[in-house]
C-alpha cells in the first residue's frame, strides 16, 4: 500500500485543514444516552472540503447496545452484529482481540474533495477525531475488503497507517489502549506537517542524513534557531539551579528539573560531571546566538540538544505568545519549527537514547556486544565530553557560566 502521499494532497493548503464537530443531545431521551452521532465538518481555509460520520456507541449506558446501534442501520448495524451478542454483551472474540472491552467508536461515511483525497491526511483526521470522542475507547473504520466507495477505501488506508488490525473480513479495529495507534498517529502528524510546510512532496527521504550534495551543512531557518536557543538557555538555567541544589549527591529518576531526566548512568555523577553537562547546553545555546547553526561535537551535546529540541516542540505547542515574542521581527519561512527534520539532520546518529533503554543496560560498555557491533563511541559517562573529532573542539579556556 502506498502510504505517502499523492500529487493531490502534496497541492493542497493543508496548512488551513480545520475540523467543526457537531453533535445534538436531547436530555431526556433515553436513547441518546447509549449513543451519539458526531457530524465532522473538514474545512480549508473556511470552505468546506469534506465530512465524516463518528457514532460512539457507549456500553455501560446503554440497556443493550448491539440493539441500540442496530436502529442506526448502515454501517454501525454491521458492527454491531459483528461485536455484540443478542443480550448486547461484547463476544468473547473480540474481548479476547482487544485489551480490554470498553465502548466504541464508528468511523463511517468519509466525503473529501480530490485536493485532499489522500490517506496520510484521512489518518491525520481520524487520529483528531479518536483524540476528541475516545478515551481508551476502540476505533473501527471499514476494512478494505469491504470497500463500497472511495471514501471507505481511503478510511481503510487510513485505518492502516494508523496501526488498524483487521477483525474478520470485514473491519478495522484500532484498540486505543495499546501504544502502538498513539505512536501511529504521531508519525502521520508528524508527516502531514512536514507536508504542509514544504507545499510538496517532502524535502528529504528515509537515508536522508541532513547535508546537501556539496556536504554542507544544512541550515536551520532563523525563526528555529530562535526557539531552539531559547529551549536551551531555558533548560541551562535549569540544570545550573539543579547543580547548586545537587552537588555531589546521587539523584533518583526524575529528580531536579534537568539532571534527573538524563539516562541512567549518569544519576550518580559528581559535581563537576554535572557542570560540563550544564555547560553543554550553553555552549550549542551559544552557538546558535553567534551564526544560527548548531552541530554537536560531544555526546554530551548530542544529549542537550535532543533535550532542546524536545523543549522547543515542547514552546511552539503550549507557549504560543512567547515563540512570538521569540521571533519577532524575524522572516517566516515555510521550513519554521520542523523539529522532526531538525532530529533527521543535527545529528549523525541517536545511540546517546539507547542508554534510556533498561533492556540495553550496559550498552555504554566499550566491550559490550552491540556497541561493538554498531560501532558505538563515547557512550560512557566519563566520555561524554570528549569531542568526536579532534579537528573539532572547545575553547578549553571558556570556563563556565557558574
Amino acid at each position: 500500500m502506498n502510504s505517502r502521499p499523492g500529487p493531490a494532497a502534496a497541492g493542497a493548503d493543508l496548512a488551513q485543514l480545520t475540523l467543526t464537530f457537531h453533535h445534538t443531545h436531547q436530555l431526556l431521551d433515553p436513547a441518546a444516552q447509549g449513543v451519539q452521532d458526531w457530524q465532522v465538518r473538514i474545512t480549508a481555509a473556511g470552505t468546506q472540503v469534506g465530512s465524516l460520520t463518528a457514532v460512539r456507541g457507549l456500553y455501560w449506558k446503554s440497556d443493550n447496545l448491539r440493539e441500540r446501534m442496530a436502529d442506526e442501520q448502515s454501517f454501525p448495524a454491521l458492527v454491531a452484529s459483528l461485536l455484540l451478542d443478542d443480550e448486547g454483551h461484547f463476544t468473547d472474540e473480540f474481548e479476547e482481540f482487544i485489551e480490554s472491552a470498553s465502548s466504541v467508536l464508528v468511523v463511517d461515511r468519509l466525503q473529501l474533495e480530490e485536493a485532499y483525497a489522500d490517506p496520510l491526511v484521512v489518518a491525520v483526521v481520524v487520529a483528531a477525531v479518536i483524540d476528541r470522542l475516545t478515551d481508551n475507547y476502540f476505533a473501527v473504520v471499514r476494512d478494505k475488503s469491504a470497500c463500497t466507495d472511495a471514501g471507505s477505501a481511503l478510511l481503510a488506508e487510513a485505518g492502516t497507517l494508523l496501526s488498524a488490525q483487521p477483525f474478520g473480513d470485514e473491519l478495522q479495529i484500532i484498540d486505543n489502549a495499546l501504544a502502538a495507534p498513539e505512536e501511529a498517529a504521531q508519525r502521520v502528524r508528524s508527516r502531514l506537517r512536514s507536508l504542509a510546510r514544504h507545499g510538496g512532496a517532502p524535502a528529504w527521504d528515509d537515508e536522508d542524513d541532513g547535508w546537501d550534495e556539496d556536504g554542507e551543512e544544512e541550515e536551520l531557518t532563523a525563526r528555529t534557531a530562535a526557539v531552539l536557543r531559547a529551549a536551551l538557555e531555558e533548560l541551562s538555567a535549569q540544570i545550573w539551579q539543579d547543580v547548586a541544589a545537587a552537588g555531589d549527591a546521587p539523584l533518583g529518576r526524575g529528580e531536579g528539573r534537568v539532571l534527573g531526566s538524563l539516562p541512567p548512568i549518569t544519576l550518580h555523577q559528581d559535581r563537576q560531571w554535572r557542570r560540563q553537562m550544564a555547560r553543554c547546553f550553553d555552549d550549542l545555546a551559544a552557538d546558535l546566538a553567534k551564526d544560527g547553526a548548531v552541530r554537536p561535537l560531544c555526546t554530551g551535546e548530542e544529549m542537550a540538544l535532543h533535550l532542546g529540541i524536545d523543549r522547543a516542540k515542547s514552546l511552539t505547542h503550549n507557549r504560543p505568545r512567547l515563540v512570538a515574542q521569540t521571533v519577532a521581527g524575524l522572516d517566516e519561512d515555510s521550513q519554521d519549527f520542523d523539529w522532526d527534520w531538525c532530529l533527521s539532520a543535527l545529528f549523525e546518529d541517536h545511540d546517546v537514547l539507547m542508554l534510556f533503554d533498561a533492556s540495553l543496560d550496559g550498552i555504554e560498555d566499550s566491550g559490550n556486544e552491540i556497541n561493538q557491533a554498531l560501532g558505538m563511541a563515547n557512550l560512557a559517562a566519563a566520555q561524554w565530553f570528549a569531542p568526536f573529532r579532534p579537528t573539532q573542539v572547545r575553547d578549553p579556556a571558556r570556563g563556565f557560566r557558574h
